[in-house]
């Protein structure tokens, strides 16, 4: 796997100052200076309301910026990712195109950086004092409404249901917030079917199921492994399923969820994929990279190495 040295250019700094419950606003300074301190150029701007991060993002990269930091949680991420393409793509190969995305995991978490190391701030500033950055996948999921684009997961079923839960009613209870959301969301535990097809595949699979999840990387909740075997540059989706296991089972298996050792159990199935397909009635909760939507997913596909990452 390559790894090249970033070229010394100014990095377009979005900083989400309400990220962690404030704790951004109170960390940023200090953080920025140290990188400058070694280099690093960047010039900064504050988001002040959902999805600005993506607005400015978008007419940043329009006047040719091309270098970007990500100061929040996983959110600014998403907001800044979904900026960035689909004016990013580059089905010619133009290098110059390709954006770069640094973090400064300063708000409730960055599931995405958890697959390359576990010091959080620590490892994403050494990072980019060490100007490290690798190619990096993007997933595309298109939706009756439109498209949207993400670097960590998508998932549906359990794992969206907890999401909700957190994002309504315990998003600023950081790591005890997952917990209270998943035992409430066991009290309210469903298996249904969310009819899928795995490229290859001729038949649709509507078997009913407590979860799906369609990564691109292998955590989520900060230190869930949904997806052990998912890599942010093969090209391809990693799909999780597991089926219809009941409370007790679930609960029993739960550690399993944060070793990665659930897609061993009987019921669940793990698979790569270049295209996922949705067969769904109407709009379901969905969660992706740590967002609480609600979409009429059509179909999942891949734009690989369509981004550099700072890790």
């Amino acid at each position: 796997m390559q790894v090249r040295t970033l070229v010394d250019e100014k990095f377009l700094t979005i900083i989400n100052p309400a990220a962690g419950g404030g704790r951004s606003r109170k960390l940023v300074g200090p953080a920025l200076e140290k990188l400058r301190a070694g280099g690093i150029a960047l010039e900064t701007v504050e988001t002040n309301a959902t999805g600005e991060a993506s607005r400015i993002a978008r007419e940043a990269y329009a006047r040719g910026h091309r270098k970007f930091l990500a100061v929040g949680g996983d959110g600014t991420s998403y907001e800044v990712a979904n900026g960035l393409f689909p004016d990013a793509l580059t089905s010619s190969g133009e290098a110059d195109r390709v954006p770069t995305l640094a973090f400064l995991p300063l708000g409730t978490g960055n599931s995405f950086l958890r697959d390359f190391g576990d010091q959080g701030v620590e490892h994403a500033m050494r990072a980019l004092l060490e100007r490290r950055s690798r190619a990096c996948d993007i997933l595309r999921l298109t939706h009756e409404e439109g498209v949207l684009y993400y670097i960590n997961l998508l998932s549906v079923g359990f794992a969206a249901d907890v999401n909700i839960l957190r994002q309504r009613r315990f998003k600023s209870s950081g790591p005890l917030g997952y917990w209270v959301s998943i035992f409430l969301g066991l009290a309210q535990l469903k298996r249904r079917p969310f009819p899928v097809r795995v490229a290859g595949d001729s038949e649709f699979d509507r078997r009913p199921c407590l979860f799906l999840s369609f990564n691109n990387s292998k955590f989520t909740g900060g230190t869930m492994m949904i997806a052990p075997s998912a890599a942010t540059d093969d090209g391809l989706i990693d799909f999780v399923r597991w089926g219809p296991i009941g409370r007790a089972g679930l609960v029993r298996n739960l550690g399993g969820l944060y070793d990665g050792t659930h897609v061993s159990h009987p019921l669940a199935e793990s698979k790569k994929a270049s295209r996922i397909e949705f067969d769904l009635d109407g709009p379901i909760d969905v969660m992706v990279d740590g967002e609480a939507l609600t979409l009429r997913c059509e179909a999942i596909d891949v734009l690989p190495s369509a981004l550099r990452v700072v890790v």
